[in-house]
């Protein structure tokens, strides 16, 4: 008789649940829910970030439009009135000397739109020459309503273009210059301005003074045709009444 096989010994099988890959699944479904929310947080700052440049170049667009200036066509050409000297006054004289300041004013009219700077400069016809008036070359702000000009110390610091004793044109500009074509509001050059720089001369004694033009020499070259004129209007008197006296 043959030895019987072993009976097998029943064990208990446990199925294990895929946890490991469920936790991954939640690390998986945490991450794609954190890219969502970085897609949304970033699409959000987008939309912010652009709605605020949109907002910003609105508003800056905004404020451009309601510094614009509207100028009517009928609107009278703007620059400066003389005050001081009065432009309507006759030519005023001005000494080169020492402490001899001169002041030019003038009020602002009818701008709408006021230059940035103004040139200011005497034109000399006599010599062609042009010199800046004021203390900083000529060029002051162009709300400046008088300028301030001391003749000595620019003749003192520029002898190789002296002032001479002549009339002057005083100009006053802004940028577009001389030539410059006047517009309704805006600035236009004026030239309308004269006056006029002289030299005093050193004092001379009266016992030291001599008048060439007074001297016994003219005097005797003055008398001759006097004395010609004097006797030949005589002699036509006496002729015309004589004349007179015959016919009668």
């Amino acid at each position: 008789m043959g030895i019987p096989p072993p009976t097998p010994t029943p064990q208990v099988v446990h199925q294990l649940r895929p946890r490991q890959q469920q936790g991954g699944g939640n690390q998986q479904s945490a991450s794609s829910s954190s890219s969502q929310s970085n897609a949304n947080s970033q699409s959000a700052s987008n939309s912010q970030s652009g709605s605020n440049s949109q907002s910003a170049s609105n508003s800056q667009a905004s404020s451009a439009t309601t510094t614009a200036i509207s100028i009517p066509i009928t609107a009278p050409v703007g620059g400066v009135q003389f005050t001081q000297p009065p432009q309507t006054a006759a030519a005023s004289f001005y000494k080169i000397a020492p402490s001899q300041l001169i002041t030019f004013g003038w009020n602002l009219t009818s701008l709408f739109i006021t230059p940035s700077q103004l040139t200011v400069s005497a034109f000399c016809s006599a010599n062609g020459n042009t010199y800046p008036v004021g203390p900083t070359d000529g060029v002051i702000p162009g709300t400046a309503t008088q300028v301030v000009w001391d003749p000595y110390s620019y003749q003192t610091a520029h002898p190789q273009q002296p002032l001479i004793i002549a009339s002057y044109t005083l100009q006053v500009m802004d940028a577009h210059g001389l030539t410059g074509i006047p517009a309704p509001g805006r600035f236009a050059a004026n030239s309308e301005m004269t006056f006029a720089l002289y030299k005093p001369q050193t004092y001379t004694p009266l016992a030291s003074w001599t008048c060439n033009g007074c001297s016994g020499a003219s005097l005797s070259a003055v008398a001759p045709p006097v004395v010609i004129s004097l006797i030949v209007t005589f002699f036509a008197m006496m002729l015309g009444g004589w004349g007179v006296l015959r016919r009668r």
